[in-house]
């Protein structure tokens, strides 16, 4: 079991934490906002746009550059995975024009609540004010954090999912 730091509490951020701990590792989650998924709220004009239901041939195919640089996290997790993740955590979605997919309650706070209840779950420890300033690194390994307030947290892994 390993101890890992997850940097931002957005949509990213509580995905990863969420399956680190339910791997079995001590997950501790930073956001430097009062709360986690700030930015959720306005995606998809507040009604969050979670996925698009389209094969990954067709992700793919709209991904500008080099798209293979995105195929291992499509094939891991697609958009009918993702739809049955949020199911399973009580979210239930809908399909709109453009094959995009929503929440059925429009709204993106229940997006928020859903990865919430994910990480609650699977016992995250969640620290929010908590701004992070340096990643900590020992012959040229990454070792920790340093946050803003000067105090320095040590793990075996730091996941950066800072946008």
């Amino acid at each position: 079991m390993k101890k890992v730091l997850v940097v931002g509490g957005g949509a990213s951020g509580m995905m990863a934490a969420g399956t680190a701990a339910q791997k079995g590792h001590i997950v501790h989650l930073y956001e430097k906002n009062d709360r986690l998924g700030k930015k959720i709220y306005i995606t998809g004009k507040g009604r969050c746009n979670i996925t698009n239901d389209s094969d990954i041939d067709t992700h793919l195919e709209n991904i500008p550059g080099n798209p293979y640089f995105m195929y291992s996290a499509f094939y891991m997790l697609d958009s009918q995975k993702t739809k049955a993740f949020f199911d399973a955590l009580g979210l239930k979605t809908k399909t709109e024009r453009g094959n995009r997919v929503f929440p059925v309650s429009e709204k993106a706070g229940d997006v928020v609540r859903a990865l919430e209840k994910y990480l609650k779950k699977n016992g995250v420890v969640i620290h929010t004010n908590s701004a992070v300033k340096q990643i900590l690194t020992q012959n040229q390994c990454v070792k920790g954090i340093r946050l803003e307030n000067g105090k320095e947290i040590q793990a075996d892994d730091v996941v950066i999912c800072t946008g």
